[in-house]
């Protein structure tokens, strides 16, 4: 609504370049929706058009500037107020006057670095964008269109497998065995559990893949712990010399990739999660 003439008087659209061929995917927002975006890469150039539409034809904008920013910004939840820009690119698409008509601008930031993954989490928030600002002497008129970026990898030289031994003393003997400690987001978890001594009554095995995030800091850092899968693998008790196997398939879950201290702000893991539950309902349970 345009109070004493002060509202906003144009539309602002941005359109880039490529998108009938480029890949989209889904993200996150705060609230927890689903938005699909356009995925670019690390170095990829991101080009595109800004039209200008002036709400009401034959009518003058006065502005002080037209620009195209491109971010990337990390927010904190408890810190709403401060984003933290780890990439910030900005070029000028107008000077001070007036636009009398619709207009067309083109943009292009050559071969931009976006060094980390879009990610949305419970408590942080990383994400790219486009901003084009009209800037005016009462308010500015903004437009925000947001990215997606995937970081490639490639495949470990060492993928070692995970060989553990755990148990109580006297009572409990178990070795678990992962075929792979590196897992992409679309691959198979492979094992076996070996029940070496069983002097306690087991009622049933699970296993549960844990994401931990961390914000913050040393003193200051927080985790939010989620169980994003929960498998029960085995019911009933167990004999000496028994084996289970797993079989976990990750396409179905929600991945991030592992994102290790991303701008000294936080951090991203997943842990596997053996739970054993005895007749009395005790839990007993290794993080690996």
């Amino acid at each position: 609504m345009s109070i004493f003439g002060f509202g906003q008087t144009a539309d602002i659209d941005i359109i880039l370049d490529g998108a009938d061929s480029r890949k989209m995917a889904d993200i996150k927002t705060e609230e927890g929706k689903k938005e699909r975006h356009y995925v670019f890469y690390d170095g990829e150039s991101v080009s595109g058009k800004v039209n200008v539409t002036l709400k009401k034809p034959g009518t003058k904008l006065e502005h002080q500037g037209i620009k195209v920013e491109f971010l990337g910004q990390i927010e904190l939840y408890y810190d709403k107020g401060n984003h933290h820009e780890f990439t910030s690119l900005v070029k000028d698409l107008a000077r001070p006057g007036e636009l009398c008509q619709n207009i067309t601008y083109a943009f292009e930031f050559v071969n931009v670095e976006k060094p980390y993954e879009s990610y949305t989490g419970a408590n942080v928030r990383l994400r790219y964008f486009l901003r084009v600002t009209i800037v005016r002497r009462i308010s500015d008129i903004v437009k925000e269109t947001e990215i997606i970026v995937h970081t490639l990898s490639s495949y470990p030289e060492i993928n070692s497998s995970i060989k553990m031994e755990v148990g109580i003393e006297d009572c409990l003997h178990i070795e678990f065995e992962y075929n792979k400690s590196k897992y992409h987001l679309k691959d198979v978890i492979v094992g076996k559990i070996y029940f070496l001594l069983v002097r306690i009554k087991i009622r049933h095995m699970e296993i549960a893949i844990i994401k931990r995030e961390t914000t913050g800091s040393g003193p200051n850092s927080y985790s939010d712990n989620e169980t994003v899968a929960k498998y029960e693998i085995m019911d009933g008790a167990p004999v000496r010399g028994e084996s289970i196997p797993i079989r976990v398939f990750l396409a179905g879950y929600d991945l991030t990739p592992t994102m290790k201290d991303i701008n000294k702000k936080f951090s991203v893991r997943y842990y596997l999660n053996l739970v054993l539950v005895d007749e009395e309902d005790r839990r007993y349970f290794k993080q690996q």
